[in-house]
């Protein structure tokens, strides 16, 4: 019912003014102004080519009316038990034993509290249907949408999809303000927008900023080429609208990234074409469908494109195909670097989900990748994403520690099972350039620059044959992925 929180290591940068001493000398044209002191600085300086800001405040007055704010309330099991005021004591947190043994504690009973919680949406059909965060309202038992006017309405959850994010409400009001809906793909970098919502319960907030970056990749969220602002977006935000400077929605917020939980610099919103897809099925059929092809992508970077034979990093490389799903009809391989899907290039691995995701299942295109050392194009037939995708003791062989820097042997029948695999080498001791690049014992060896390796002396011949650098495809744990390695 709140942001989400990505917790990472942030710096955090200042930049300190003096309070006085100094000054400017402003230049105008081919002219150069001298001072010695800012006041002579500012009396003698010629008039500097200004530029007006932006007009937030007819924007706010004009479509700051159809922006809602939601409250919710739902219940939770409690399993009840002692508490102290930080949660739960945990045998395993020192801080809990703290607590235990000096810290005051609370009896909490067992059975259902009620939670409450609030966010933002608009207003984009007159009728009553608004847009808000899938996140806002999952678990709600009660949702209630109030208007600026202070009027307040109980409204109906008509749909959430919670692979964007995205959540359609309606409300038994008619001729009501709306937004309109403005082209994602027409906002630039350094665009000034705005948002505005009810960050802590401060109803009709408004915040300001510039779009910082624009199709980024979330931590699972691949089916959302998020836009990137640094309008200062809060809990209670979720779920607003992000305008541009014609007052049109490009975006809903949804997401910041925090240390704290609180808005430092960096927020992302839902690009308002991608809400708008979902929004359009959600009404119609009430749920979402997804295209899918059936692969494991990656990014790429400047070794594997070496690895490969590529001149640049372009692309998502394939770490593994589906068995008997659309990319494996389509002959796609593990080690195929994709190019281009659907006539456009592909030039990073986060383009391609949505790009799939969004056309219809059962549609005909062609994908174009780069396989042993040239490009080719295949036809495939786009499938349907479904809920169930939503994303022994044996000596070690050593091999080649020099340049590779590996020991690993062939995996027993019982571990090529348990890691569904047909044939592979588990990795027993790592160093040099393996371990540089991040190999780590335990994981398997399945190729050599998209050549398959079942038996030590084939992972012998492709290192013998490799250049400055290599792409092992590894599984570690249930994921597999490509590893750059630059050998000695």
């Amino acid at each position: 019912m709140q942001n989400k929180t990505f917790k990472r290591s942030v710096i955090t940068l200042a930049l300190l003014a003096s309070a006085g001493g100094g000054y400017v000398a402003a230049r105008h044209g081919v002219g150069e102004v001298h001072a010695a002191s800012p006041v002579a600085a500012v009396a003698t300086a010629a008039p500097a080519t200004t530029m007006a800001l932006p007009d937030f405040e007819s924007i706010v007055d004009r479509y700051g009316p159809a922006v809602v704010n939601v409250s919710v309330e739902g219940t939770v099991e409690q399993g009840g038990g002692v508490m102290s005021p930080f949660g739960p004591l945990d045998p395993r947190d020192p801080m809990s034993q703290f607590f235990k043994r000096f810290g005051p504690q609370f009896q909490v009973p067992q059975g259902e509290r009620v939670v409450r919680g609030q966010g933002s949406g608009f207003i984009v059909d007159a009728d009553g249907v608004i847009l808000t965060n899938a996140h806002v309202v999952d678990g709600a038992d009660t949702v209630t949408v109030k208007l600026t006017d202070k009027r307040e309405f109980t409204a109906e959850v008509v749909g959430v999809d919670k692979l964007s994010d995205v959540a359609v409400l309606r409300i038994d009001a008619k001729d009501l303000p709306t937004v309109p809906l403005g082209d994602p793909s027409n906002t630039n970098e350094g665009e000034w927008v705005l948002a505005i919502g009810s960050p802590f319960g401060f109803e009709n907030s408004v915040t300001a900023g510039i779009v910082s970056a624009k199709s980024r990749s979330l931590p699972n969220e691949g089916y959302v080429p998020f836009i990137q602002t640094d309008v200062a977006i809060n809990p209670g935000n979720s779920g607003g609208p992000l305008l541009n400077l014609k007052g049109e929605v490009v975006g809903i917020n949804s997401q910041i990234y925090s240390r704290s939980g609180g808005y430092q610099g960096i927020s992302f919103a839902i690009p308002i074409d991608v809400a708008v897809q979902v929004k359009d099925q959600l009404l119609a059929d009430g749920h979402v469908t997804r295209g899918r092809i059936g692969v494991g992508i990656q990014d790429m970077n400047q070794s594997l494109a070496e690895s490969f034979g590529l001149k640049s990093a372009n692309g998502a490389l394939v770490t593994q195909v589906e068995p008997d799903g659309p990319g494996e009809k389509a002959g796609l391989k593990a080690g195929d670097v994709i190019l281009g899907f659907n006539g456009e290039p592909v030039v990073s691995s986060g383009e391609l989900p949505p790009r799939v995701a969004v056309m219809k299942p059962g549609t005909d295109t062609s994908i174009e990748i780069w396989r042993d050392g040239k490009a080719r194009t295949l036809d495939l037939t786009v499938g349907k994403l479904d809920a169930k995708d939503e994303v022994a003791s044996v000596d070690d062989d050593k091999l080649d520690q020099a340049r590779l820097g590996v020991a690993v042997r062939p995996l027993t029948e019982q571990e090529r099972e348990q890691a569904k695999v047909d044939g592979g080498l588990v990795v027993g001791q790592v160093a040099g350039a393996a371990a540089k690049a991040g190999i780590q014992p335990g994981d398997v060896v399945l190729s050599v620059n998209g050549n398959p390796v079942d038996s030590i002396a084939a992972l012998r011949a492709q290192v013998a044959k490799s250049g400055k650098h290599m792409a092992l495809l590894i599984q570690r744990n249930d994921a597999r992925i490509f590893v750059p390695i630059e050998l000695g």
